[in-house]
């Protein structure tokens, strides 16, 4: 059993987003998630990384209930955001999306309109009281996911025929504009070509100042590039957790060292 499991000691109390401990996930009798303990700090980027399968994204699908939509499926031990679980009977796990907002591999654009992409949660929540503040709503989105100028004379057109990477920003404002507090990204590049990966890299950067952002990568790379704190997940467990430049460089577990320098993945 490895040692480094994380709880708080890595981060004090009141930076603390979402905090993780003994997690379990199980798939019928597959056991995918082996007691996790994780503290996610806020207003940071926290990049999970790992070989294919051992994990990360059904970690990720955890900390908004994800894994509620799929059968057979059985989540055990504490997630809490801000000190309140999350798997709680009483919280209405919509109510939580609104809250940590998601953002999928492929771009998944509504089909309909861009405007009615981006309106579409804040309709549902509740959260405009008429139009003119949903216009508002809408601008503010596109604007934080740097998408804005390119779109705001063709707001009715269709969000599907936009490009890969600018449907990918579209579905980053379709994120933000229910006002959540934390943005889960599950290989939010992975579809898109060099040029637009590097805007989404430039707008998760950007993003952290407002958020607290979770994201599943498969590149080292990116994870170097655009987060302050890893994780590195292997074989359904959490085997190390700290800044981002320590793990790169002085991993303190030899499956990480392993794993960072291309021996196993």
């Amino acid at each position: 059993m490895n040692d480094m499991r994380l709880t708080e000691r890595n981060v004090t109390s009141s930076e603390i987003k979402i905090s993780a401990r003994q997690v379990d996930v199980f798939y019928g009798d597959t056991h995918a998630i082996k007691k996790v303990d994780v503290a996610i700090p806020d207003k940071t980027v926290t990049a999970f990384i790992g070989p294919s399968g051992c994990g990360k994204s059904t970690f990720l699908r955890c900390l908004n209930r994800m894994n509620d939509t799929i059968d057979g499926c059985r989540v055990t031990g504490d997630i809490l955001l801000d000190g309140e679980d999350i798997y709680d009977k009483r919280v209405d796990p919509v109510q939580l999306r609104a809250k940590v907002g998601m953002v999928f591999q492929k771009p998944n654009p509504f089909p309909k309109s861009i405007y009615d992409n981006v309106a579409y949660g804040p309709r549902i929540h509740g959260l405009a009281r008429g139009k003119q503040e949903l216009d508002e709503i809408v601008e503010k989105s596109l604007r934080r996911a740097a998408i804005w100028d390119e779109v705001k004379d063709r707001l009715q057109a269709p969000g599907t025929g936009l490009s890969g990477g600018q449907q990918q920003r579209l579905c980053i404002a379709r994120a933000v504009a229910t006002s959540p507090e934390v943005l889960l990204m599950d290989e939010p590049c992975s579809a898109l070509d060099p040029i637009a990966t590097a805007q989404v890299e430039e707008l998760i950067d950007e993003l952290r100042e407002r958020f607290s952002v979770v994201i599943v990568t498969h590149s080292m790379q990116q994870a170097a590039r655009v987060s302050q704190k890893t994780a590195f997940f292997h074989l359904g467990e959490l085997v190390e957790f700290g800044d981002t430049g320590q793990i790169f460089t002085t991993p303190k577990d030899p499956r990480t060292e392993s794993y960072i320098t291309g021996r196993i993945g």
